[in-house]
């Protein structure tokens, strides 16, 4: 199976040198890792083009997000001879063998469209980040399998979810000739649960291979996993997704279980003071109702009080 790689780069630092090291090392060529760099500025993109020359780099003159970075990287790929395409994310490294396990297994179930490693916390190994994910539609429309707890043999075997995560995700490319690429709209954040969403919606399956692992530093991009920043843009993007796969049963779950207990979770939030990510995430759902999506202008420091 022929794979391309894409990696999406903001102001990624010397960690964008630890994920396209272990592309080669998992037998990528350099031609097949698809380096698109979102106008950073912080000398990330020439320490990539100074000790790797010979990747493929494609440049935008502003950060574009996540998703249109992203499709930039799929389209050249798919345009180049790939079957399929790895989606991971610059903080991310892979485990020795996970890509020709990955790979193995949309060989061997033709009826799988995505499939994704495990994923574990870079700083601490023994625990888990995502095994996959479930889709609730209760407080940020869905859940991380296995989020925070130990890496035990419960998520080390092969299951289906409702989709995986974004930051490493192997498509087969009848994927994107059948449903399309991301929805570069929602600038970072539910566009890859609305891939996985479409994905399904095509007859395709959705695979965590738990046997394979990937070390991700989560939301390193917007500051962690609690920050104002990632809360704003997850508070728009939720409201965006109901408004595609939302139905009355669904719209309800949301109101009572996330937008109800706001002030509860603000109250509990105070004490430990990440209140600020609270009204961030209040606000960006009063802005995804009145239209607006998330922009790099909308998210740069001081653009809000909140960050």
């Amino acid at each position: 199976m022929r794979t391309y790689a894409v990696v999406v780069n903001w102001n990624g630092g010397r960690e964008n040198l630890d994920c396209i090291q272990c592309l080669l090392d998992e037998g990528l060529t350099a031609s097949e890792i698809i380096f698109v760099d979102n106008a950073s500025a912080d000398g990330s993109l020439e320490d990539v083009e100074a000790t790797y020359p010979d990747i493929t780099v494609l440049r935008n003159e502003k950060n574009q997000g996540y998703g249109h970075g992203s499709n930039r990287g799929i389209d050249f790929a798919l345009g180049a001879g790939a079957e399929a395409v790895l989606l991971i994310n610059n903080d991310l490294v892979l485990e020795p063998g996970s890509l020709s396990r990955l790979e193995r297994e949309l060989v061997d179930a033709p009826e799988l469209g995505i499939v994704g490693p495990l994923v574990v916390y870079k700083e601490e190994p023994e625990r888990v980040w995502a095994a996959g994910g479930r889709l609730t539609f209760r407080q940020n429309l869905t859940t991380l399998l296995g989020h925070r707890e130990y890496d035990v043999p419960r998520w080390q075997h092969s299951a289906d979810v409702d989709y995986v995560p974004g930051c490493a995700m192997l498509v087969r490319r009848a994927v994107f000739e059948r449903v399309g690429v991301l929805d570069g709209d929602f600038f970072a954040y539910h566009e890859d649960v609305d891939f996985c969403m479409r994905t399904s919606s095509a007859g395709f399956g959705i695979r965590l291979v738990g046997e394979v692992t990937a070390r991700h530093t989560s939301s390193a991009a917007t500051g962690g996993g609690y920050s104002p920043r990632r809360k704003y843009m997850m508070g728009v993007n939720t409201i965006w997704f109901l408004r595609r796969h939302g139905t009355p049963t669904r719209w309800l779950r949301f109101v009572i279980y996330d937008v109800v207990s706001l002030p509860f979770v603000w109250l509990v939030e105070l004490a430990r003071g990440r209140q600020r990510g609270v009204l961030a995430k209040g606000l960006g759902m009063v802005h995804g109702a009145l239209g607006r999506r998330v922009t790099a202008e909308s998210i740069r420091p001081g653009a809000s009080r909140l960050w």
